[in-house]
């Protein structure tokens, strides 16, 4: 009977308690922009640094760790996430400014920093208004938007690796190009710190208004991951998309949209898995019609149902 029981332990059991929020077989469908995909096997949500690296530092080196922000640019497959998902909330969210710099935490909207960079008459940062996501899920791709990316402003990076030890890193560490980086994939970042310069406040919030109304009207605003692939070379995505005729095309519940084809969207009820199948569509399409193979700039995560 003992022997049953260990077999049947869930991975909570085997986890030191921190001072942050663990969770078993916690939604994240929810907690995407999709709205779509499977469970985490456990959720934590760190208190601080801290908690998180004294967390990594004690976790079973067999354990997988996920690091999950707002669920832009991010799938969730329906069988869920085995493993440690780690969402950076409350304790990461701070943004102070220093001078013409702006340290923000990992857990900060990208719009929110440039937001606060404005009201403090600072220039530069703009263009992370265009970024849907947070600044630590901005390492990753070296996110970018509207003429700027991360790596244009980074002055240094706070991250905690798999084993629990805090870093300080600069931008020739993190090997940051165009939709790439080059730091390891088990480094959690914690908090950015960025490159501004003094401006007219007015024309700092001109920009900020024309980002925001040029994604209005280019982009949907519907349950959506944002651009799904990185441009190639030379070239748009989206108009190999559109010229391979994908534009409106559907698996299910999941569209390419009308508006602008570089985007799938969950019209409602759409699987993770009629998404992905959707993307691998058009991917297989283009590259019949074009020669080019488009790469994913969606995240794919979990286990298939």
């Amino acid at each position: 009977m003992m022997a049953l029981e260990t077999a049947h332990a869930h991975l909570i059991d085997r986890l030191t308690k921190p001072r942050g929020r663990l969770a078993a077989d916690a939604p994240l469908g929810a907690q995407t922009w999709f709205r779509t995909g499977g469970p985490a096997e456990v959720l934590f949500r760190p208190a601080d640094t801290e908690d998180l690296a004294s967390f990594l530092k004690a976790l079973p080196a067999d354990v997988p760790v996920t690091v999950l922000g707002v669920g832009s640019n991010l799938l969730v497959r329906d069988g869920g996430i085995k493993g440690v998902v780690i969402r950076l909330m409350r304790g990461f969210t701070g943004i102070t400014v220093e001078g013409t710099e702006v340290v923000a935490g990992a857990g900060a909207p990208a719009l929110n920093v440039a937001l606060t960079a404005r009201d403090h008459s600072l220039a530069g940062l703009e263009f992370l208004s265009g970024i849907p996501g947070t600044i630590g899920g901005a390492f990753p791709t070296n996110a970018g938007a509207y003429g700027g990316e991360l790596s244009d402003v980074l002055i240094s990076a706070e991250a905690v690796d798999r084993v629990g030890n805090v870093l300080t890193v600069g931008p020739a560490e993190l090997g940051l190009s165009y939709r790439h980086s080059k730091a390891p994939e088990d480094w959690i970042f914690t908090s950015a710190r960025l490159r501004a310069t003094p401006g007219d406040q007015i024309t700092i919030a001109r920009r900020i208004a024309e980002i925001d109304s040029a994604r209005a009207d280019s982009q949907p605003r519907s349950r959506t991951g944002g651009s799904t692939f990185a441009n190639p070379p030379n070239l748009k995505a989206w108009e190999l998309i559109d010229r391979a005729g994908c534009r409106g095309l559907r698996i299910g519940d999941a569209q390419v949209s009308e508006k602008h084809c570089n985007f799938l969207i969950n019209l409602g009820n759409a699987s993770a898995a009629d998404i992905e199948s959707l993307g691998e569509e058009v991917r297989s399409r283009v590259f019949q019609k074009s020669g080019v193979l488009l790469q994913w700039e969606i995240r794919r995560i979990g286990e298939k149902k």
